[in-house]
Order: C-alpha cells, then structure tokens, then sequence
C-alpha cells in the first residue's frame, strides 16, 4: 500500500515565507504601475491604494470673459464651467477667495463685493452677475469636488514624445551591450585560470578579487577619471567617450563576475576536467568545449545582473559619458524632463516602467536559456 507523501511544517514554513516576500516586493511595483495611469490632479492629493475610490479635491478655476459682453435683467451675466474640457466632477463647496475657499454651498448663491454674486452648481456650472461690464482677467473661483477615479495614459504620452528620448534609448543600448558582454568574456576566462590552473599566486588573486568586491565605487571614480585624463593627453584624445564608460562598467564589474564564476567552475566535477586532459585537450579547448557550455547558468545570472546594473546606471554615465543631449543616456533624459516638468509624479511614475521594459525582456529572454543551460548541462 502506498502512503500518500505528506509535507512538514517546516515546508509550509518555506512556502509561506517565499510567498510573503514575494508579496512584500510586488505591491511597491503594482503601486508604482497603478500612479503611472492615474490622473496626477489625483495622484497628487491621495495615495495609490485609493485609486477605486473617489477623492476630494481643491481647485481653483478662472471664469472667461467674452470678447462682447452679455446682459440679462439689466446685468452683465459670465456663465461657463470649472471644470476642465474633457473632467467631470461633483462640486460640494465654493469660494471666491483663498482665505474663504471653502464659505458657501453648492447651489446656493455668494453676494460678493461691488455688487457681484457667484452661482456655482454641483455640476461646475457657474453664473456670475454684475452691475458694471466684467474687465481685465477672469474672477477666480475656488472650489471643493469629489472626482470619480479617473485612469489615463498621458502620462505615458507625455514622456515618449518628449525630445531627445529616442537617443538617450539608443546610447544606453550603446552603452549597457558591451559593457555586460566584455566583463563576462574577461571573467570567463579568469574564473578558469584560478578555479583549474596552477600557477604561483593564485591564492593571493582570489584573495584580491574578494578584498575587491567590498571597494566603494564612489571612491574610485575620482582617480579613475584623472588616470583616463591622463591616458586621453597622451594619446591626445578625449577622456569621456564610449571606451571610457565600457571599460570603467568592465572595471566595477569584473570583481564580482570573477568571484560568482570561480566558484561556479570549481564547482564542476573534476573527472570532466581530467578525462579531457587525458585525451590531449588543451586548456583552451576545455574551457570552449566544456566550461563554457556547463557554466551558462552562471553566466546567464551574472548577464541579468550586470545589464540591469548598467541599464539604471546614471552617476558614471555622467562622469565618463558627460551631459550634453547627445551623450546623456535613458536615465539622464529622465532626469532632465523631470527636471522641466517640476518633478512631477505622474512623470517619476511613467518614466520608471518605461525604463524597466528592456530589463525585463532581457531577465525574460535570459531565463529561457537558463533553464535550458541547468538542463543541457547536467551531468548523468
């Protein structure tokens, strides 16, 4: 008779813990993607997790005055709407003044100074009455409204037709391809040589590779933007450039690559290693036909970090690319519309899933390998 398998509690334990954080880490993103589509009159009164609800808000609207002026019963009449084209809402208190913004009731009418009233209906409409003919700019009116929830893709609209964004795409896919496959060639090769060759100070390398992996990279930007400058005056070439940046991501990069894959390829069973020694292959023959294929996982994993890495870079993309519109990459074009547009959040919130598409295709695209890479390179 076979016994049906029954889970400890320490598994469920497991579970619930890995679905908690997945929880944990999931609504700051779906808060994030819910504020891009809200209107940002909403979106700045009231938090993401009222999106369904309605929100109150206080406005203010100017009346328009008409080129020829409109009498009825003996006084000149400005009729119209507070609301802009295309919004709706329903008005509960008004005002005319930012002291009082909030003194009378809809529907009801406010005797105001020099004779005029102000009518403003729960719809927006309003009608406001005076003696003399209305000059200069419009009256200002102040007003409390409930507004349904209201969902948009402005925002979005407003970000991708902003200026210069398509080649601030372009130099950042200029930028973050090579400087996510130069530092895995080189840490490839690397991680070999110290998980299989002998050699003297071999100890020692793995030891400064580690001891690398904990140096700020704040602090090494400053001499290393004065050795490019020097280098630059030698040659007689500029320091900021695409070599520059790609060498400097390859620099910041390569500790942590040269650790994850050492310990990867030393993890990998020695009778491959040595079965192919013996029937003559070189080191170099190994590592293309045997490491290489066997540590795809590896490299798969380091390509998704270093590329999202890269992707969000915008301190050494200044530093070594510099700020003009036709060096600035995706995050720096970002910086500057929000900079134009007052730093807005319906922009902040826009302009962050915008940036994430490539990443994303790339985690996804990388993922399907990966699996592949675990299966293709079992060992039976």
């Amino acid at each position: 008779m076979i016994q049906s398998s029954k889970r400890s509690p320490l598994t469920w334990l497991v579970h619930i813990s890995v679905l908690f954080l997945v929880v944990i880490w999931t609504i700051p993103t779906a808060g994030l993607f819910i504020s891009s589509i809200r209107d940002k009159d909403q979106l700045s009164v009231s938090g993401w997790w009222t999106a369904l609800s309605v929100s109150e808000q206080r406005l203010v609207s100017r009346t328009t005055i008409p080129k020829e002026p409109i009498q009825e019963n003996g006084h000149y009449v400005l009729k119209g709407n507070v609301f802009e084209e295309g919004k709706s809402g329903v008005i509960t208190l008004f005002g005319s003044s930012s002291l009082k913004p909030e003194a009378f009731v809809a529907g009801s009418t406010a005797e105001l100074k020099k004779g005029l009233t102000l009518t403003v209906l729960e719809n927006g409409d309003y009608v406001m009455t005076s003696p003399k003919v209305f000059k200069g700019r419009g009256k200002r009116i102040f007003y409390t409204a409930e507004i349904a929830p209201r969902f948009t893709l402005d925002n979005y609209r407003e970000v991708l037709s902003a200026e210069g964004l398509g080649k601030s795409f372009i130099n950042s896919l200029t930028v973050t391809i090579p400087a996510t496959i130069i530092p895995i060639l080189v840490a490839a090769f690397a991680a070999y040589a110290l998980a299989w060759m002998q050699f003297p100070g071999r100890a020692l390398l793995i030891a400064t590779v580690v001891g690398l992996l904990v140096v700020p990279l704040q602090m090494s930007l400053i001499p290393l933007l004065k050795s490019y400058s020097f280098i630059g005056s030698i040659f007689g070439v500029g320091s900021k450039g695409y070599i520059g940046i790609w060498l400097a991501h390859t620099g910041f990069g390569l500790p942590l690559a040269i650790y994850l894959l050492r310990n990867y390829i030393a993890s990998l069973p020695r009778e491959i290693i040595e079965s192919a020694r013996v029937d003559g292959a070189t080191d170099f023959d190994i590592f293309r036909k045997i490491i290489l294929p066997l540590s795809f996982p590896a490299l798969a994993s380091f390509a998704i970090f270093q590329f999202l890495w890269v992707w969000n870079d915008l301190l050494i993309a200044m530093v070594f690319l510099g700020n003009s519109a036709d060096e600035l990459v995706l995050t720096g074009q970002l910086r500057e519309l929000l900079g134009s547009r007052g730093g807005n959040w319906e922009i902040l919130t826009a302009s962050a899933f915008i940036t994430i598409i490539i990443p994303l295709c790339v985690f996804f695209g990388l993922q399907r390998f990966l699996v592949r890479g675990l299966l293709t390179g079992s060992v039976k």
